[in-house]
């Protein structure tokens, strides 16, 4: 039996214009009433996650930031913020290679190391509240998020191994839609922030469904009884899921949610 649905956002849940489709919030509930509980798991941070749910905001769950923001029935369980030295680590690797712009992340502020025009907004990298900065914020910034911009397509897996030589000690790097990477915390992940729901819940991994499409829903793909990747999603994904699914654009996880919901 399922007992909890982790999905992803962009590429997955949301529909090809990046909205939630309004069928979402009523399957939501009516899974809610039947015991099925139903988080979002995703890049974006809790505070947009929240405005894309709304309707049903105090119905479900987070795993926000990559697994660095993880609420429970509206209650904070777990926050990991990147300590000072690694994030002046990640600017000075940056500032190594013309083609990397840095993104820094808190609760509810984007601060970027360039120009804000040399960055494109692209999939959950909507940059909300965007500050320039010429140096990394001080050590009273809780940093839940960092993420690189990388502005030649031709070089973000060259980009992705150089960060992973220089800095594999401290994070692991994922490209992120088209031109971005983001570097996350080692031992913090989607994976480790949905096994904080399960445990919040005693939920056990072969009931939990769960969906996604790049490359940083890998390892929840990997940990969970009932994995699905998107049509849409990248080759790696397909290949490690239980079942490959439609497309985000055919509102395949809404289906997925509606089967669930006839056998709860």
């Amino acid at each position: 039996m399922i007992k909890l649905i982790a999905s992803d956002m962009d590429g997955t849940l949301l529909d090809e214009n990046s909205h939630v489709p309004e069928e979402t919030y009523d399957l939501v509930r009516k899974l809610r009433e039947r015991g099925v509980h139903f988080a979002a798991s995703s890049g974006r941070r809790y505070d947009t996650l929240c405005e894309f749910f709304e309707p049903v905001v105090d119905q479900m769950d987070f795993v926000a930031s990559n697994g660095s923001q993880v609420y429970c029935e509206g209650e904070l369980v777990d926050r990991e913020v990147y300590g000072h030295a690694a994030v002046k680590r990640l600017e000075h690797i940056g500032n190594m290679f013309d083609c990397l712009h840095l993104a820094l992340f808190d609760r509810t502020r984007t601060f970027l190391m360039d120009d804000e025009a040399i960055y494109e907004r692209e999939m959950d990298k909507d940059l909300p509240n965007a500050q320039r900065l010429h140096h990394a914020p001080g050590p009273e910034v809780n940093i839940i998020k960092a993420s690189f911009f990388c502005d030649n397509t031709d070089y973000v897996m060259d980009m992705a191994y150089v960060l992973e030589r220089e800095l594999g000690d401290k994070f692991v790097f994922a490209p992120s839609g088209r031109k971005w990477i983001d570097a996350m915390q080692i031992g913090v992940s989607k994976a480790t922030g949905i096994k904080q729901v399960m445990d919040h819940y005693d939920i056990d991994a072969s009931e939990v469904m769960a969906f996604g499409d790049a490359m940083n829903d890998y390892e929840i793909l990997r940990s969970v009884g009932h994995s699905c990747a998107m049509g849409n999603g990248r080759y790696a994904v397909k290949q490690v899921a239980k079942r490959v699914i439609g497309t985000n654009a055919e509102h395949a996880v809404q289906a997925e949610m509606r089967k669930v919901l006839e056998t709860a």
